[in-house]
Formats: C-alpha cells, sequence, structure tokens
C-alpha cells in the first residue's frame, strides 16, 4: 500500500490472487469485482498519488480454517492526490486464501472517504 501511494501499484500483485472472484469495496468507492477490476482501482488511486504513508494499527489476524483467514484493523493513511494533502483513518477488512501454498488477498474492505473520492474525480478531470 505504500508504494502505490508513492506511486506504483505493481507489487500489489505479489500478494493479490488474480482469479475472475476476488472483490474490493475500499476507500475510493464502488464496488470491484475480478482482478482487472481490483487491479485498474489500484492503479487509478496510484497514478494521483504522492508522498503517501499507511500504517495498520489495531491489527487482528484470525484463521478461519486451514485455506482461509482474515485480518482487521484500521489504515492510518497520509498522501496526496493532484497535490491536495489528505489524511484518512479507515476501519479495513482483509480476506486471505491459501492458493498454491501462498496466502493471497481475496477481498478487500476500506470505510469509504469521499475526501479520497472527491481528489480523484478532480485529479481524472
Amino acid at each position: 500500500m505504500n508504494r502505490m501511494l508513492a506511486g506504483d501499484a505493481t507489487s500489489l500483485g505479489e500478494i493479490w490472487s488474480h482469479s475472475s472472484t476476488v472483490t474490493t469495496m475500499h476507500p475510493i468507492g464502488g464496488r470491484q469485482v475480478g482482478w482487472r477490476e481490483v487491479k485498474d482501482s489500484f492503479e487509478q488511486v496510484a497514478r494521483s498519488s504522492t508522498g503517501g504513508h499507511v500504517e495498520l494499527k489495531e491489527q487482528l489476524i484470525r484463521i478461519a480454517d486451514d485455506d482461509t483467514a482474515y485480518e482487521l484493523g484500521v489504515e492510518h493513511a497520509q498522501f496526496s492526490i493532484a497535490g491536495q494533502p489528505l489524511t484518512v483513518n479507515s476501519r479495513v477488512t482483509n480476506i486471505y486464501r491459501r492458493e498454491s501454498g501462498a496466502w493471497r488477498i481475496v477481498h478487500y474492505h476500506g470505510d469509504k472517504s469521499p475526501g479520497i473520492s472527491d481528489a480523484l474525480q478532480r485529479a481524472n478531470k
């Protein structure tokens, strides 16, 4: 996430499942279904973001079964979108599935942030 907020979303592809069933509902709003939509949403943020830093606090990880786990926490982020500084504190949930022996994210949900959505709309005009 720190790399994405600094303009580079490529490393997220290493930790996400590339399945058509992955989903996200993150602070930019909307719902993305399938790896292509999820990837595109992160790339949209990366194209407009600079100087970013995010830290996950109050982290809680639970193993649901041998191949499923989830993580709860609060993301504290500071970054700029199109030169507009933003501070976001978002409750988040990540769901992981074991694929070929490695844990991959299959769902991310974070509180919607109107500030991010507004800044992205201005940046993409």
